[in-house]
């Protein structure tokens, strides 16, 4: 077995980084202090978590101006909107923080005389978080904030794409001056990954990646009865009502399906419109999606980078010819991106019509930049096609009645619902998602109480009168 990873850089495929896996003795090093630390921190005040997260949180925006190419170069988005992810990165974290009191707080139902009784949050113990590479900060920041809060230890395993992200935490984390054994950082190989999921050590898995790999490490963990968070990817629907603004649509709708090359779990990737509207609408999507300059993510210009890696591209490139190949048409022509070459990374925008669901382009995650755009003739019809999906993350209606939104969200299979808005991540509200896109919650008050397990006290004061033996 290799005994170190190497970052490939997508933008030019220079080697951008290699690092050893961690060794049997670093790992198992890791999962007892994290046990040893966690017993002790689950004993600090939460204002004390709150100064050691928000020193971390400062200590990682500190790093902007070596963060935003240095992620440009490992997973290929414009460095035009790499300050986009620490933003969202930080309004994520500090909004964990601020609301952990009220959400942690004991629960006190109605008191009965001679009784104390009351519901506490406790933490599980150590957290071990697998994080993806497409939006490296947000997704990791979403559990390891929120664990530490709780009163958890946590273990960071980052994706070998991005591993330079999962450096960065453990030195904001280090700056911070947490106390050692809380927070640590490993490269692993899968076999390791897996062996630390076994290990008993661990209470708590969350997962963002593909269904596959979910199914994997939830394989792993039978018969454990660990926690597990799994969010597993989408195919998100976007449906655009006669009512809708309909240049607002095109402009947000085409943000949602091309930003980070189309790399998103909520990305949108297939467009739903009433059929007195599917013209503007697609030819919309079409004309915007050739507005984009495609290239160096390094160039302060460029607006479109490579996906990950040639494979990822290919992957998609298939996806569209095999839909050609069954009767849907392109409606961004090839010319209008030189660099679209095959095995590239770097994949030219397209926007699909004559498109069916026998299709993998409307039910197969893409995870590119690709749309596909059917014309629907009721709200009915158009509820039926966005769930007919084996997956369920998010889902946006575009119209200007939201009493119809929330009748059709209150349809729709799936974890979020939008009006007039799409990928984005409220932290106020539950992270969640339906069907093969996972289970489990991140975010919110809510997202507490998978990091937590509930303990009751029920106490009885023999010194007062009691109304009941029981």
């Amino acid at each position: 077995m290799t005994q170190s990873v190497t970052i490939t850089s997508p933008v030019d495929g220079s080697l951008l980084a290699e690092r050893p896996y961690a060794t049997p003795v670093d790992i198992e090093t890791t999962l007892t202090e994290a046990q040893a630390a966690q017993r002790q921190w689950r004993r600090t005040s939460l204002d004390e978590r709150a100064r050691y997260c928000t020193a971390a949180v400062d200590a990682m925006l500190a790093m902007a101006d070596e963060i935003v190419p240095e992620l440009a170069k490992q997973m290929g988005r414009p460095v035009k909107y790499g300050r986009g992810e620490l933003g969202g990165f930080e309004e994520r974290a500090r909004h964990m923080i601020e609301i952990a009191p009220e959400s942690l707080a004991d629960h006190v139902p109605t008191q009965r005389e001679g009784f104390r009784r009351f519901i506490r949050r406790e933490p599980l113990g150590t957290v071990f978080v697998i994080a993806p590479w497409n939006f490296p900060y947000l997704t990791a920041v979403n559990s390891i904030i929120p664990a530490l809060m709780a009163g958890n230890a946590v273990i960071l395993k980052h994706a070998a794409q991005t591993l330079l992200v999962g450096e960065r935490f453990q030195a904001a984390f280090d700056q911070a001056e947490l106390p050692q054994g809380l927070f640590r950082n490993l490269v692993l190989s899968h076999e390791a990954t897996a062996d630390i999921v076994q290990s008993g050590k661990i209470q708590q898995v969350n997962f963002t990646g593909s269904v596959k790999a979910g199914k994997a490490i939830e394989s792993s963990a039978a018969g454990l009865f660990l926690g597990m968070g799994l969010e597993l990817g989408g195919k998100d629907p976007a449906y655009v009502r006669s009512d809708a603004d309909l240049d607002f649509a095109i402009e947000n709708i085409a943000d949602g399906a091309f930003f980070n090359s189309g790399q998103s779990c909520c990305a949108v990737e297939r467009v739903y419109v009433q059929e007195s509207h599917f013209d503007q609408i697609a030819n919309g999507l079409a004309e915007t999606a050739c507005k984009l300059v495609l290239g160096d993510p390094l160039d302060p210009l460029t607006t479109l980078g490579p996906m990950v890696r040639g494979t990822a591209a290919d992957f998609v490139r298939k996806q569209i010819h095999d839909a050609v190949e069954q009767g849907a048409r392109c409606l961004v022509p090839a010319e209008a991106f030189a660099a679209d070459q095959p095995g590239s990374p770097y994949l030219a925008p397209q926007v699909l019509v004559d498109v069916n669901h026998e299709m993998d382009i409307m039910s197969e995650e893409s995870f590119g930049p690709v749309v596909g755009v059917m014309p629907v003739r009721s709200d009915e019809e158009a509820i039926q096609l966005m769930n007919d999906s084996p997956y369920g993350l998010s889902a946006s209606i575009w119209t200007q009645d939201m009493t119809a939104a929330e009748r059709i969200g209150g349809e729709l299979e799936t974890g979020t619902v939008f009006m007039n808005r799409c990928d984005y991540l409220d932290p106020a509200l539950a992270w969640t998602g339906v069907k093969n896109t996972g289970r489990g919650i991140t975010l919110s008050a809510l997202g507490y109480s998978t990091l937590t397990r509930a303990k009751s006290f029920h106490l009885r004061d023999l010194n007062e009168k009691q109304s009941g033996t029981n």
